[in-house]
């Protein structure tokens, strides 16, 4: 939910500002104590890592992994156990508290349990299936998970091509990826953005706060040692119509927040400044940080 619309349904609520440098912090205490355990760890941000393998007890890894993660951190810790990455991903979700069961924090799902959990749900309660895949099949009658299940790869092919097609429905069946990458997470984007108290209407006013966000992503990228290669602009109008435009630096890789800022300016340019701002968002996509032989 927007910040804004959040604030008019409760007034007296309180807004945090964000502690990028406490959620850092944190995060490295809980992946940390994850590498601890001796199995292969792969982070996905601040929140998220697969881990463990071919194991006899499961549960009794995630039993311990939840009371060192509360330990370590005193941050609780939701965990999904499957057969493979997709399985866990998901059943991480029915172990959050609010789930549909009360499981302590560890779902299971298996090739028992998959279809009964999962087949009328809609496909894009899939891992990788986005809005845009998500409206192609539906678009070719395939709603649901039990759909996409069902369906012939040669139907999807003119459609998704010759990797995803035969693909698709592999994940609906409750199939995935079960290599673990260990090696450390680089994040690829960086991004800032701001909500409004009150909408900009003013195009002078919206490129000043525009440059001045930019050129602090900058200056904080490049205290991370990193290049940016692309920059995008991100708007949101009053009717919460959300346009975003990017595009690549015509300079190759750079360091420096001026070139950022002119590049976000010049990106702005391409969207409608005329209508009222209520959100203005910049990110950067970065540069692999160069490794070692």
């Amino acid at each position: 939910m927007p910040l804004p619309a959040a604030l008019r349904r409760c007034p007296q609520a309180v807004f945090l500002a964000m502690d990028r440098a406490a959620y850092e912090a944190a995060s490295d205490t809980v992946m940390d104590t994850l590498r601890g355990f001796g199995v292969p760890v792969e982070v996905w941000g601040w929140d998220e890592a697969y881990l463990g393998g071919d194991l006899a007890d499961p549960h009794a890894l995630a039993a311990e992994v939840r009371a060192a993660v509360l330990a370590a951190s005193g941050l609780s810790a939701s965990i999904g156990i499957g057969h493979n990455k997709h399985q866990a991903k998901i059943a991480a979700q029915y172990a959050k508290p609010g789930g549909t069961a009360q499981t302590g924090g560890v779902f299971e799902i298996t090739a028992a349990n998959w279809m009964p959990l999962m087949a009328a749900r809609p496909v894009s309660a899939l891992f990788g299936i986005g809005p845009k895949t998500a409206k192609k099949l539906d678009a070719l009658g395939l709603h649901t998970v039990a759909d996409l299940a069902a369906a012939d790869p040669a139907m999807l092919l003119p459609v998704f091509g010759p990797r995803m097609a035969p693909w698709l429905p592999v994940l609906a069946n409750g199939g995935g990826d079960t290599d673990l990458v260990t090696e450390p997470w680089v994040a690829r984007s960086r991004s800032h953005e701001v909500t409004f108290d009150a909408d900009i209407d003013d195009p002078a006013q919206l490129a000043t706060r525009l440059d001045a966000l930019a050129r602090e992503l900058g200056r904080d990228v490049v205290a991370e040692g990193r290049r940016v290669t692309h920059v995008a602009v991100k708007v949101r109008y009053r009717s919460f119509f959300t346009p975003i435009r990017s595009m690549k630096l015509r300079g190759g890789p750079t360091t420096d927040p001026g070139v950022i800022a002119a590049a976000a300016s010049a990106v702005l340019a391409k969207i409608d400044p005329d209508r009222p701002v209520r959100l203005l968002g910049v990110r950067v996509d970065l540069e692999p940080p160069a490794t070692g032989d």
